[in-house]
């Protein structure tokens, strides 16, 4: 039964991770917005869940036990999706292409959807539970 549970919040589960991750990208951009030559960065959320439902995405760093180790792939990823950058659609003088009106929009939105997701599943958990209980 466990297994089954688990299987029907896992998508919810890898959303969730993402969508908090998203917002932290988001908000990094947002807090750099007067720092030079910063690029606004950004994830493809479509195709990040899709590599976390079809097990491509977390991948574990390699511990290294010396400083003379390399890193390996050590690219900027989030839970495994590539870290894109946003165009700037007004370019500034001082390189930075964090365009706050942007920013602020994609901020709103994925705040929204994440809240619409944990209620979901909020609302599926309590359902499962009136099914074990009655």
């Amino acid at each position: 039964m466990t297994s089954r549970i688990d299987s029907m919040f896992q998508f919810h589960q890898a959303a969730l991770n993402l969508r908090a991750a998203r917002q932290e990208l988001i908000a990094s951009n947002i807090a750099n917005a007067d720092t030079p030559n910063y690029k606004a960065k950004d994830i493809d959320f479509a195709s990040a869940l899709q590599g976390a439902m079809s097990g491509n995405g977390t991948k574990l760093q390699m511990a290294g036990t010396s400083n003379a180790h390399l890193n390996g792939a050590s690219g900027d990823t989030v839970m495994g999706a590539p870290i894109q950058y946003r165009n700037a659609l007004q370019p500034s003088a001082d390189g930075n292409t964090v365009d706050m009106d942007v920013e602020r929009a994609q901020f709103a939105d994925n705040a929204l959807r994440y809240e619409a997701s944990v209620k979901f599943v909020s609302d599926q958990a309590k359902d499962v539970l009136a099914a074990l209980q009655g």
